[in-house]
């Protein structure tokens, strides 16, 4: 027997209770660096940015002002 339950949505301990990793919480838009609300550890675009035509469109994400090309 194991202690964790995989489901669909997310993984539960014995208890029925939803991981630690995988409960919501705010994070950064990996586009726009904006906080947002993720449902689980794997969601790391906002719903602004997955709604725009550049998303849908498959665009490269913008160079950000930290970032170095060698």
């Amino acid at each position: 027997m194991t202690d964790a339950i995989e489901t669909k949505d997310h993984e539960t301990d014995a208890d029925g209770d939803q991981t630690t990793w995988d409960r919501p919480k705010t994070r950064p838009c990996l586009r726009c660096e904006t906080q947002f609300m993720s449902a689980w550890s794997g969601e790391r675009i906002c719903p602004r940015c997955k709604g725009s035509s550049a998303w849908r469109n498959d665009a490269p994400l913008p160079q950000r002002s930290g970032s170095t090309v060698s």
